[in-house]
């Protein structure tokens, strides 16, 4: 998975940069909010974002906030690292949008973990997300008749919206899925063909 660092500190940037891609991540580093903000603003952004809380030019709650301003669907997973360890501070970056957030200094297998549950939700995302738009497309291609509908009490022609007269299935055709095939019932057979059912009926 492709993630965002944001982290002003040159040897902790190295180090959580390592540590990614170590366990298999590519990882796109940056040295403040600002830098952080454009790689998020990109067509190909990526989906998880790890946050310094403290950064010179926009600190990591900022980043988060306008993030969330710019992502509809899907959002990405943020993470805020932070010494900030105090219960209202956690609560100022929930409220920011943040996912969750991991204390310095961090334990590398903790943050792994953190990721992996990050992973789970995109993943459960992309699903969600996906069976909607298919849900959508099928309410799209679907059209379906309301309302009253002008019908010939003689020869059962349908006036559409334009004044026509249109045959019951080329309307019905028209207006939702519906395919014809033809066929003739029983009570026609003998009104059109009794001829030809009189000599079936006597051998």
């Amino acid at each position: 998975m492709k993630i965002l660092i944001a982290e002003d500190d040159g040897t902790s940037r190295v180090i959580l940069t390592k540590a990614l891609e170590k366990i298999g991540h590519q990882v796109v580093a940056t040295v403040d909010g600002v830098e952080a903000l454009k790689v998020m603003q990109s067509p190909d952004a990526p989906h998880l974002a790890i946050l310094d809380w403290l950064m010179p030019n926009m600190d990591g709650v900022e980043v988060c906030r306008r993030i969330r301003v710019l992502h509809d669907s899907p959002p990405p997973y943020i993470i805020l690292l932070t010494i900030k360890g105090e219960k209202e501070h956690i609560v100022a970056g929930l409220d920011a949008g943040a996912n969750d957030y991991i204390s310095k200094p961090y334990d590398l297998e903790e943050l792994r973990a953190r990721l992996d549950v990050g992973q789970r939700m995109l993943a459960l995302q992309d699903t969600l997300s996906t069976k909607v738009n298919e849900l959508q497309k099928a309410l799209d291609e679907v059209q379906t008749l309301r309302g009253i509908v002008p019908i010939c009490a003689n020869c059962k022609k349908i006036r559409d919206d334009k004044g026509f007269w249109q045959q019951v299935e080329r309307y019905l055709t028209e207006h939702s899925e519906v395919r014809f095939t033809h066929g003739t019932c029983p009570e026609c057979m003998r009104k059109l063909y009794p001829e030809f059912l009189d000599s079936i009926a006597k051998g």
